[in-house]
């Protein structure tokens, strides 16, 4: 999978790949050595280790703090972008989940409006609105699809290194076996967020603008309706457009969500946390469903990294330990994905 390597020199990859061996404070490793050979372009490979997973200052869906490990992996350097997701499609003739009419059996008593190829999207509020309800500003509209982000009227025309938004579960998993890749589990993602840096608040550290440096896309104002643009961006940014993390991987927080493997549930249903987790896989699907939802029951996955409309006033979630869950039947206009390679670098010729 190529992204334009005008966009980010790879000598930048690599500068991530070499801090990220330093990060483990430990000796180069038979696997670091043979790691500037990934399976495919914009890969970094993350040796893996143990981490305190989750956050006990935040969200409550982020508590307790917990002891977590993984192996190593590969993952992109970047999100999935317009120009990936469109060359998949045309390989394939794939259609996503947003483009094509809903099945009324798995709706019971929806209107037929609402069973019409359509998708989520965020429509800024002209004033302030009531906090309370999303619906203020998220707003399901007929023609909204990853070629149509903002509407059937928008196009992707002028954001090809954009991050491919508008995919449902479904979509994800189908590009990533198209890709010869998997989604990463909710553990590997935050564990390469972090970037070496335990227990940081974001994923370059302690402070949210260091310097007065804008690390990440996300939005600066009174959300939901007055977005400054101090980091140049109102929606999605075109990826790599701020500095990577610690292992040379960008766009971590904010930009879009990003789709995990892993069936959601709360950390405080975590068996024994006060053991390490090795390698985790989050809850069984059936555990995933949000017991106040009336109606069809759908299974949530957990999201992780934040998007452009979290906001210091509302949402304040680009950080690592930040997650949401996210029906595998919704696509939305603020998420996305990128994917893994679990292959270490001395079983790729294998």
């Amino acid at each position: 999978m190529e992204i334009k390597s005008l966009l980010v020199p790879q000598s930048r990859s690599r500068r991530g790949f070499d801090e990220a061996v330093m990060n483990t404070g430990s000796s180069t490793s038979k696997d670091d050595l043979s790691a500037n050979h990934p399976p495919f372009p914009d890969m970094i490979w993350i040796r893996g280790g143990e981490f305190l997973m989750g956050s006990n200052k935040h969200y409550p869906e982020e508590a307790p703090v917990h002891r977590v490990r993984v192996d190593g992996f590969w993952m992109d350097a970047f999100t999935v972008t317009n120009r990936n997701f469109q060359r998949f499609v045309e390989e394939t003739g794939y259609t996503t989940l947003a483009e094509k009419t809903a099945d009324p059996g798995n709706y019971p008593g929806a209107l037929p409006e609402m069973l019409a190829p359509s998708s989520t999207v965020f429509i800024k509020p002209s004033g302030p609105v009531d906090m309370r309800n999303h619906y203020n500003w998220w707003v399901y509209v007929k023609g909204a699809n990853w070629r149509h982000p903002r509407g059937p009227a928008s196009s992707i025309r002028k954001l090809m290194d954009h991050p491919v938004v508008h995919v449902a579960w479904e979509d994800v998993e189908a590009y990533a076996a198209w890709a010869g890749k998997q989604l990463p589990t909710e553990a590997e993602w935050e564990f390469a967020a972090r970037g070496g840096l335990e227990g940081a608040e974001f994923v370059w550290g302690d402070e949210l603008r260091p310097n007065g440096r804008h690390m990440a896309n996300i939005w600066q104002g009174e959300f939901p309706y007055r977005n400054t643009k101090e980091d140049g961006f109102e929606y999605t940014a075109p990826v790599g457009s701020f500095p990577p993390n610690g292992y040379g991987l960008y766009d971590m927080a904010g930009n879009v969500w990003q789709w995990t493997a892993d069936w959601y549930q709360e950390h405080g249903r975590i068996d024994s946390p006060c053991c390490t987790a090795v390698n985790p896989r989050g809850a069984a699907r059936e555990d995933s469903f949000d017991q106040r939802e009336q109606g069809a029951k759908i299974p949530r996955k957990v999201t992780k990294g934040g998007s452009h409309l979290c906001a210091p006033n509302y949402c304040r979630r680009y950080r690592p330990a930040a997650r949401m869950a996210q029906p595998i039947d919704t696509s939305i206009s603020h998420l996305g994905f990128r994917c893994v390679v679990r292959k270490r670098p001395d079983q790729l010729a294998t």
